[in-house]
């Protein structure tokens, strides 16, 4: 685990090195332009939609580790071909090549983290990763700061270029790594309403879309991230910048306000809400958003002076931050508690499909709006927001008991070791025939 998180945390480290610069490096470093800018980034963002939904049946057909070295070793080839690129058709693909290694990474590590993980430790498992993650893209992009100029495209070139060496520790780290076998949750193998569990005979994609719980968990997924992750580099920006005011340089200030909330409260925030339920975490989660929006909406169409709408988008920032760290030990573990080990591959890239769905419809629908419509922008984001609390508490009513708090399922292991063997075993076939009615039911 030790290792898997380390090779996370430096890829990350290697991708803050570049993908702040992006727009500028192909724009004005290259000179090609802002219409070829905004084309690489569709691109970069496409790519990850093409191999998405093939990523999840080789993990699961051939295990995560191949899948995430040659995921790694894709990347790092789409990271030197930027830096060297000069025209753009070269550039373009590099672009498609880099984002679809850096989409099959997501789901790739995810199943490690679960194979290397327990239910009874999946949860700080991800909080980890998460944070390791956010601290290393931060750390990336105030690095690769000092070296950027415009002037010099040698310069993007060496960040292009540690960005590649990142992808290849990555793969080289990952390859020393022995996967156990995954330990699933009580109530997994049981999740699905029709079917095994095992895919075979159905499907993978059409087990998945059976199970009702992730099929809500995903819509869950498309809202949490087009109302907050889809925002910030588009629609946020341009109402911070048009309805607020805020100069740009202080748009840098509230994403630091952001990402250092996240280093300082994730683990904090972990004791607060690891033993309580899952479902109503991410609900709290859509009424801190809310009053985020609020907040912004106060920003930018308050009548306060020009330094309390600073502070209020600040502040909006930040809030974010810390609704990002209450997701973090709920959402990701979740979804691989959801997941029949046979399919963990495939629920995985599924959701990360989705997430990169709502990260490509949010900006085309933010940023417009952020600019020109500010009232009805904040309201819709409002709604939004209160929409996650909703789905949120639906959830919970299909989720088992030990899906949707983790802790119950040590704290039965803790209470069957101190029982005789015949009670003991008792308890566990009732936990079966319960988990299995609830299935029935249509829980």
């Amino acid at each position: 685990m030790r290792r898997v998180q380390a090779g996370s945390a430096l890829s990350a480290f290697g991708l803050g090195f570049t993908v702040p610069y992006l727009y500028v490096y192909v724009a004005q470093v290259r000179d090609l332009g802002s219409g070829t800018a905004g084309t690489v980034l569709a691109v970069f963002a496409l790519a990850a939609l093409v191999v998405l939904p093939f990523t999840g049946r080789v993990i699961d057909r051939r295990g995560p580790l191949p899948v995430l070295v040659g995921a790694a070793v894709l990347a790092a080839v789409g990271a030197v071909g930027l830096g060297l690129s000069g025209g753009v058709p070269s550039t373009v693909l590099s672009a498609a090549v880099l984002g679809a290694g850096t989409a099959v990474l997501q789901p790739a590590l995810a199943t490690m983290v679960v194979w290397c993980s327990t239910p009874s430790t999946r949860t700080r498992a991800f909080t980890m990763q998460f944070f390791l993650q956010n601290l290393g893209i931060g750390i990336g992009g105030l690095i690769g700061g000092l070296f950027v100029d415009i002037d010099r495209p040698s310069s993007f070139t060496l960040l292009f270029s540690v960005e590649a060496v990142m992808f290849l520790v990555l793969a080289a780290i990952a390859a020393t790594v022995r996967l156990p076998k995954p330990a699933a949750v009580p109530g997994a193998l049981l999740t699905p309403p029709r079917g095994d569990g095992s895919g075979k005979g159905t499907g993978g994609f059409r087990a998945l879309l059976a199970h009702r719980a992730m099929v809500q968990l995903c819509v869950l997924g498309f809202v949490v991230f087009f109302a907050c992750y889809g925002q910030f580099e588009s629609g946020l920006s341009a109402y911070a910048t048009e309805a607020a005011g805020i100069a740009p340089a202080t748009l840098g200030i509230a994403l630091a306000a952001n990402t250092a909330v996240i280093v300082v409260a994730q683990f904090v925030v972990l004791r607060l809400v690891e033993r309580r339920s899952r479902s109503r975490v991410i609900a709290a989660v859509g009424l801190v958003w809310a009053f985020a929006w609020v907040v912004a909406g106060y920003a930018g169409l308050g009548h306060g002076s020009q330094t309390m709408a600073t502070a209020a988008m600040i502040s909006t920032y930040a809030l974010f931050g810390l609704g990002e760290s209450m997701l973090s030990p709920t959402v990701a573990p979740l979804v691989a508690d959801l997941a029949p080990p046979s399919l963990i591959g495939q629920y995985n890239s599924v959701f990360a499909l989705v997430k990169q769905l709502a990260l490509a419809v949010g900006p085309a629908v933010g940023g417009p709006m952020g600019a020109t419509l500010h009232g009805p922008y904040i309201v819709t984001f409002v709604v939004f927001s209160l929409g996650v609390t909703v789905l949120a508490l639906r959830l919970g009513g299909r989720l088992t008991p030990v899906q949707d708090r983790p802790a119950l399922a040590s704290t039965s292991r803790v209470v069957a070791q101190h029982l005789p063997e015949e009670v003991a075993s008792e308890e566990v076939v009732s936990d079966a025939v319960v988990a299995r009615d609830m299935v029935s039911a249509g829980r």
